[in-house]
């Protein structure tokens, strides 16, 4: 199953935040243990790593978290110039958000994970949260 990753979820862990860690932690917890493919897009890189660091104010530290999420967690996936200007065209009110659809196709994504399912309400990858997404890979 392969899961597009959303910024905010990965930011979750690596920044600890509180009331977010728990659940956004296991999606993590699941592509690390191979029961999912977990992927983050490209342009999500730089983006979670000046968040990181913003919150943690150590910029080792922020880059140490990254290369250990990049090496042992996520697959990064490529944004090209296609999805670029699909997202350009496409004339979502969230740019940033449109390319990630872009790139959940590109990988055949079965979900995208986040927690602002909303922004995404032109997706045809279906969107979850990390609790929803819980409930379908671990139903209690």
């Amino acid at each position: 199953m392969n899961i597009l990753i959303d910024t905010n979820v990965v930011i979750d862990v690596l920044a600890q935040r509180e009331l977010f860690f728990e659940q956004s932690q296991l999606v993590l917890l699941a592509s690390e243990e191979k029961i999912i493919n977990g992927y983050i897009s490209a342009t999500a890189i730089t983006d979670i790593f000046y968040i990181t660091n913003k919150i943690i104010k150590s910029k080792k530290n922020a880059k140490e978290l990254l290369k250990k999420l990049i090496v042992d967690t996520v697959k990064v996936a490529m944004v090209d110039e296609t999805m670029i200007l699909q997202a350009l065209d496409a004339g979502w009110d969230d740019f940033e958000d449109c390319v990630q659809n872009y790139v959940g196709e590109s990988i055949s994504a079965d979900y995208i994970v986040t927690r602002n399912p909303n922004d995404y309400s032109e997706a045809v990858i279906p969107v979850l949260t990390p609790e929803e997404f819980l409930d379908i890979i671990a139903p209690e």
